[in-house]
């Protein structure tokens, strides 16, 4: 007797469909699976079996062979549990359903418990492609599949459930599809508890307005962590588009809750200096997202970015540039995006205080240079603004005037998006930092006198033509904010002027 059930598998971020197939026949008895699966799936015979006798079924006294077809495509984890057992039950005609335009997720427990599993949103849209009218999976991953409409979601407790479901005897119903509520922006950092640092605060809007890459530089106690860990509560809210996207990333690395199913805010990522160079881009036997790609569509934070191992920091040049993280194994090749914002955050020295105007460093010159040399200039070519954290004045301090909250830079930072919005429809640009060099004269153009600085500042400064891009870009963003279409000297300058730090401390 043979059967046929539906599935799905992962690989990296891309589903792939499963089918289940399955033979009994006369002869010794067995449980055999096939079709490259891993250890985790050969273990599921003994978890289908103890399930069935908890439901009150024997196991068939056959030889019974499983293939996941195609045999060729590598297949991990527990998420074939159901649809092996579901198989089964088919096979030994326990169920008459032929469960066409069904498709079977889950981990199944000892006891006849379905468990929760990772990855369920890729699949669940995948499913839908494919003109499966149904799919069955744990109740703990109902609401993040009832994301996607088109299809119906049915959540399934125990395989007891299941078995009545199909029988007749009680039916389940589909799951009301879930729709995200409105995202509320009352953080608890906000920007009106920072006092001063006016300039910092204006570079981080137009970073949060364009999507820009941008580097704090001060002494201890300027306030440079303060600042970026509020820069999330000025960054544009995610279009549905963009959420779905976030939350394929978090889905597969197991970050959803029942309560949050969605992600509905910009991500923001702040791994401690220690991480290793997998965690970073991520990797592993089976590779999974590192860091900069949770940080997809939203903000990487690298505090202290000096103390990170430089090889883990340089792993990060080429994915910053093309938006997404290559994994190489002997099995293939998986890819992740990681279109970020990076923010990072250093002293200028080994103790903090070189190039401060009142405190002395103590730091050897041989100091300074082996400290700043473990940020290459290549990356730190990628970053679009370079910020100095001066120092806080008293009068800053002890000022009881009000400072500007989140929610007014907030406004500004929506309203120039908007305009990048207008401007780039019809492309896949989202941002001015995304702008491509083929588009760069047509989406920013300058006047006369804008031309004649930046002729002056590249040659001044030798930049590189990336250099060049990203000045451009940042002036952009300062153009967009000011509700300008064409791009003036003035715009070039505040621009140009967040590129000058690398001369101060690096090339001085």
């Amino acid at each position: 007797m043979f059967a046929k059930i539906a599935s799905l598998g992962l690989s990296g971020l891309n589903a792939f469909p499963v089918d289940v197939e399955i033979d009994l026949s006369r002869g010794q008895p067995q449980f055999e699976i096939e079709g490259l699966a891993d250890t985790v799936i050969r273990e599921s015979r003994d978890r289908i079996r103890t399930a069935l006798r908890a439901c009150g079924i024997n196991f068939p006294v056959a030889s019974v062979v499983v293939n996941l077809a195609p045999a060729d495509t590598k297949k991990c984890g527990s998420v074939y549990d159901m649809a092996i057992f579901m198989a089964v039950l088919r096979v030994t005609r326990m169920i008459d359903d032929t469960l066409e335009g069904c498709a079977f997720l889950g981990e199944l427990s000892l006891n006849g418990d379905i468990r929760r599993i990772n990855g369920v949103l890729p699949m669940v849209m995948l499913a839908r492609e494919k003109g499966m009218k149904s799919v069955f999976l744990p109740a703990e991953n109902a609401q993040e599949a009832s994301v996607i409409t088109g299809i119906d979601i049915y959540a399934v407790k125990n395989a007891e459930q299941l078995i009545r479901h199909f029988r007749g005897e009680e039916l389940l119903s589909p799951c009301e599809h879930y729709i995200p509520p409105e995202t509320a922006y009352n953080e608890t950092l906000d920007f009106s508890d920072v006092k001063g640092q006016y300039s910092a605060k204006f570079a981080l809007e137009i970073a949060a307005a364009g999507g820009h890459n941008a580097l704090l530089i001060g002494s201890p106690g300027s306030g440079k962590s303060m600042l970026a860990k509020r820069m999330p509560s000025i960054l544009p809210p995610l279009t549905f588009e963009e959420a779905l996207e976030t939350t394929k990333i978090h889905s597969i690395s197991g970050l959803l809750t029942p309560e949050n199913p969605i992600i509905t805010k910009r991500p923001f990522r702040s791994p401690h200096h220690t991480i290793s160079s997998a965690g970073l881009a991520g990797g592993g036997t089976i590779p999974h997202p590192g860091e900069i790609s949770l940080a997809h569509n939203g903000l990487l934070f690298l505090d202290e970015l000096a103390e990170f191992d430089r090889r883990t920091l340089e792993i990060m040049r080429q994915p910053l540039e093309d938006g997404k993280v290559t994994i190489a194994r002997a099995s293939g090749t998986i890819s992740y995006p990681c279109t970020i914002m990076l923010i990072g955050a250093m002293n200028p020295c080994p103790c903090g205080y070189f190039g401060h105007p009142k405190r002395k460093c103590i730091c050897s010159k041989k100091k300074v240079a082996a400290y700043l040399s473990k940020i290459s200039g290549p990356l730190l070519d990628r970053f679009d603004l370079h910020i100095e954290a001066a120092p806080v004045e008293f009068s800053d301090l002890s000022s009881t005037k009000r400072e500007e909250s989140s929610a007014e830079i907030r406004k500004r930072v929506i309203a120039a998006r908007e305009i990048q919005k207008e401007r780039f429809k019809n492309t896949s640009i989202t941002c001015n930092a995304l702008i491509t060099p083929d588009k760069l004269h047509e989406m920013c153009p300058m006047d006369e006198s804008a031309e004649a600085v930046m002729k002056v500042i590249f040659e001044k400064l030798g930049l590189s033509a990336r250099a060049y891009d990203k000045i451009v870009k940042v002036a952009r963003t300062i153009a967009d904010l000011g509700g300008s279409e064409v791009i003036s000297r003035r715009h070039i300058g505040v621009a140009a002027q967040y590129r000058s730090l690398d001369r101060k401390y690096w090339y001085e």
